[in-house]
């Protein structure tokens, strides 16, 4: 399957800048044949993150091609792993070793009535956390334009859901919050999404399930989403998201309802997002099983430009999952923190490198050190991002 994705890919890519560079040598232009650029600088965190339509004033279609590769050593004191991965894998997921969190290859074309996007990804992230059936595909969707500001887009996506992204070069820090790492990162499904004007669009969403492009069940997870940037500065997102993961052959359906908001705000020196996340799943409470239980979660992360070519930052985290509604076998005990602070340098506008030191502690004996078991671990990741 490998195989035939790259032969696909490659022959999209020559047929194209073939058509482009005949259509050019006649000089003739036609708003169907696309530009051929390089990615913009990625960063969705501070960018109304992943929602607003395109501009209905396009006048030529766009061809985006883009790489990233982001690499890392990691020093971890928790000997737990798993598949040769460590406890809570997603960036940064080998222990003492120099790693490869992703290589990315990213085609997105848009013009004024369609758009698509497709992703091929290979690293330790897809390996440790994404779709075993589609491991090499970060995403691949197409939409349409139905009328003005209103799109109806379907196929493979990343996630919507949570502030922080499966790609580094996306976020603040270099690892993923528990918060984070226990949200889906990728969904299959259909989203219809309506830009109300500059500052505000909703979004009606349908997927298969959560972190499965493949449905395991006859039920699909339906939700909404909504963009709100009152300013320039500062962007409000809620998202909402219903449905049960409960296979068809049991009768007893545990009904999931998760709430999810959060905030980003950017200015000349700072750079701030906040994260607050509430569940309820019906028959799930550990004591009595016909009884509802919940989880709730936060986090806040703030980047302080200190230089041109260097910053600061820092992260606080809270997690809470009681009743192993999203950590399964996992027992957490009431809640885990995280503190995380480290330090980026950016000598060229696409290229990072950044080193971060982060304390995660949960009230459960859940790490192994040698011949004992603690509530703590320790971490260090060395990180360095390239893209174009």
């Amino acid at each position: 399957m490998l195989n035939y994705l790259k032969v696909i890919l490659i022959f999209c890519l020559v047929t194209t800048i073939a058509f482009s560079q005949k259509y050019d040598s006649l000089n003739l232009k036609s708003k169907y044949i696309p530009k051929i650029v390089t990615i913009s600088d990625s960063s969705i965190l501070f960018n109304s993150k992943k929602h607003l339509a395109e501009n209905d004033t396009l006048q030529q279609a766009k061809l985006n091609i883009g790489g990233y590769v982001s690499t890392y050593f990691s020093y971890y004191d928790d000997d737990t792993e798993q598949n040769g991965f460590v406890q809570f894998p997603t960036m940064a997921a080998r222990n003492k070793q120099f790693g490869l969190n992703m290589a990315l290859i990213d085609v997105q074309y848009v013009s004024k009535n369609i758009r698509s996007n497709l992703g091929i990804h290979f690293g330790d992230i897809p390996q440790s956390v994404w779709s075993k059936q589609y491991n090499v595909i970060q995403e691949a969707n197409a939409g349409v334009k139905l009328i003005k500001h209103l799109w109806l887009d379907a196929g493979f996506f990343r996630s919507h859901i949570g502030v922080e992204s499966s790609q580094p070069r996306e976020n603040i820090t270099s690892s993923m919050t528990l918060v984070n790492f226990y949200e889906p990162y990728f969904l299959a499904g259909m989203k219809l999404t309506y830009e109300v004007n500059s500052k505000l669009s909703v979004q009606v969403n349908s997927f298969n399930s959560l972190n499965s492009f493949a449905d395991n069940n006859k039920n699909k997870f339906v939700g909404t989403s909504i963009v709100y940037q009152p300013t320039s500065n500062l962007s409000l997102t809620y998202n909402f998201i219903t449905g049960t993961e409960t296979p068809d052959s049991i009768t007893i359906k545990q009904q999931r309802y998760y709430n999810n908001f959060y905030l980003t705000y950017t200015s000349a020196k700072f750079l701030m997002a906040a994260e607050a996340n509430y569940g309820l799943q019906t028959h799930s409470l550990k004591s009595d099983l016909t009884k509802n239980a919940s989880l709730y979660s936060g986090l806040i992360v703030l980047k302080y430009q200190a230089l041109k070519k260097f910053a600061l930052y820092g992260r606080e985290e809270f997690f809470s999952d009681y009743n192993q509604i999203l950590t399964g076998t996992t027992s957490i005990g009431k809640s885990v923190y995280g503190t995380t602070a480290g330090f980026e340098y950016k000598p060229f506008a696409k290229v990072s490198l950044s080193i971060e030191g982060r304390l995660l502690q949960s009230e459960n004996l859940i790490f192994v050190q040698g011949n004992k078991v603690t509530n703590y671990r320790n971490e260090l990741i060395f990180c360095i991002d390239v893209w174009f």
